[in-house]
């Protein structure tokens, strides 16, 4: 029993593995540029901003990127568990909540002129692009049930 048990289970993993298995990939982009830039937030906030292009001179101060930051690394490590767990049921709420940022960026840049806000538009819609095209091509190709 337990030799059937555990094959119907590799069977089930494995047919999983395949049927999302470009949304899956497509979260590497996402944890890989959600803990580098938590890191350099936290530890050299004024070169992340500079990388970012951003032209607040010091008016985001010290604080409040270094706290960005550290948000950022506990995002990203939750997605590397997503990534890790295979969590696909997860794959859809990493699009609408990155879809959520996207607007608050077009709101801060709106209000603030600051680059750095069409620098992350540009780098997390990016993301979505390449999550929404994998999660509809990976959706389209599995067989109904």
């Amino acid at each position: 029993m337990g030799a059937a048990w555990s094959r119907s289970s590799r069977l089930a993993q494995l047919e999983k593995e395949t049927t999302v298995k470009r949304t899956h990939l497509s979260l590497y982009y996402l944890a890989g540029y959600l803990l580098p830039a938590g890191l350099a937030l936290v530890f050299v906030p004024d070169v992340a901003l500079d990388l970012l292009f951003s032209n607040s001179e010091g008016a985001y101060g010290d604080v409040f990127p270094r706290l960005t930051g550290g948000v950022l690394i506990a995002l990203g490590l939750l997605i590397v568990q997503i990534i890790r767990h295979r969590l696909d049921v997860m794959y859809p709420v990493t699009l609408v909540a990155r879809l959520v940022l996207i607007a608050v960026f077009v709101t801060l840049f709106v209000r603030s002129e600051d680059p750095f806000f069409v620098a992350l538009i540009v780098v997390v819609g990016f993301g979505v692009v390449l999550t929404g095209v994998s999660y509809y091509l990976d959706r389209r190709s599995t067989p109904a049930a």
